[in-house]
């Protein structure tokens, strides 16, 4: 769906695309303009299989409120990418502000290797961990949503590392005097060093969009680990005990002082 409620004049173009750019399967692309664009859900309510699960993903900067916008509201699932938007940290922030159980973010998806990775480096260890650091690109909503997940699951303390490159570089788990570490290796690599034992290089593939939304899609159920993490990232409580469920609020971004960016150009 594509949306410019902008436009002079309200129009509603549609494309039914089966396989070709946008993969296998069948599609419809919507093309919405002028007032019609404020009404998106009452185009594609008719084209939904009754019963049928709903994801709804904002391929742009996410939405402020997703109660403003009825294809969100309408769903059981949804995805934002906070990565996407000016301000990444305020974006998460919003997002906790904003949450409901179904909502994710892609950059929690971004975060699964490091996680993996983590809970290989922590096997055959007895010792409880007692500090953590994560270090990566400053400002990076990955990197905050892996410092809030070890957070929530060790609680401890977790440091914030600034370093050029990737959203994470190296995470370290203190465990007594001798602390696990977890670096990005050459290539798509990681190198997982522990005390006593030699270090071991583990294959860390870079995923790109298709791989993120298809962990996204695969779990159609509300994740709680996720809205612990963003929990411990933004210093928000009770997120898990939000309703599930929203209430569409009317909102007319054409008339709003700070107009959202995602109701105009989803």
């Amino acid at each position: 769906v594509r949306r410019r409620p902008g436009a002079p004049e309200s129009r509603l173009d549609a494309e039914v695309v089966i396989g070709g750019r946008l993969g296998p399967g069948e599609a419809v692309v919507l093309r919405m303009y002028g007032r019609l664009a404020l009404h998106a859900e009452s185009v594609v309510l008719p084209l939904l299989a009754p019963d049928a699960p709903v994801v709804t993903w904002w391929y742009g900067a996410p939405p402020h409120r997703i109660e403003h916008d009825p294809l969100g509201v309408l769903a059981g699932r949804r995805i934002t990418d906070t990565s996407l938007a000016e301000d990444p940290l305020g974006a998460l922030r919003t997002r906790a502000d904003d949450y409901a159980p179904g909502d994710t973010d892609l950059a929690w998806a971004r975060a699964t290797p490091w996680r993996a990775l983590c809970a290989s480096g922590l096997d055959s260890v007895d010792d409880p961990v007692s500090a953590a650091s994560v270090t990566g690109a400053a400002g990076d909503t990955t990197r905050a949503l892996v410092a809030g997940w070890l957070r929530s699951r060790l609680g401890v303390e977790v440091a914030l590392v600034d370093a050029p490159g990737q959203a994470v570089t190296a995470v370290e788990l203190q465990v007594q005097d001798a602390p696990v570490q977890l670096r990005a290796g050459t290539g798509s690599t990681a190198v997982l060093s522990r005390p006593g034992r030699p270090d071991r290089v583990v294959p860390m593939e870079a995923r790109d969009l298709g791989d993120l939304l298809a962990e996204e899609l695969r779990r159609l159920d509300p994740d709680e680990t996720y809205a612990a993490a963003l929990a411990a990232a933004t210093g928000t409580e009770g997120l898990s005990s939000r309703p599930p469920t929203r209430t569409h609020v009317w909102h007319d971004p054409t008339e709003a002082a700070d107009p959202d960016p995602a109701l105009t150009t989803a």
